[in-house]
């Protein structure tokens, strides 16, 4: 990292970068600063992965002609834990896929209940 480059071309001492009246400096951040960033940057992946799961499930059910609205409450609300019991006429493989996919679904959401609670998320 070249703290004081202003643009590529110039190969000209730092000294001389920090004495330009055009130089911006970055403070540096705090430890709360870094530990929310942290945080925005693997729970991104999560919210992304979250989303497209229930897409999925949306889809799956979709082409069996059971139309969800969209929401993951929806979903929720029409998926018990075990989505095999349910009185739906889905076919087994579909019942097994649902199934995963409402598992994998229940382990982000307790990822999301574990970091929630973190003393430095704004």
């Amino acid at each position: 990292m070249k703290p004081y480059v202003q643009t590529n071309k110039s190969r000209k001492p730092s000294h001389e970068a920090v004495q330009r009246p055009r130089t911006c400096f970055v403070p540096i951040k705090t430890d709360e600063q870094l530990v929310l960033q942290a945080l925005r940057r693997v729970r991104e992946p999560w919210v992304m992965r979250r989303t497209a799961v229930v897409n999925q499930m949306r889809s799956l059910l979709l082409e069996r002609r059971l139309t969800l609205p969209k929401g993951r409450c929806h979903v929720d609300a029409l998926l018990p834990p075990c989505p095999g019991r349910c009185g739906m006429e889905v076919v087994l493989l579909c019942r097994v896929l649902l199934a995963q996919l409402k598992l994998e679904l229940d382990q982000l959401t307790s990822r999301f209940n574990q970091m929630d609670p973190l003393p430095f998320v704004a």
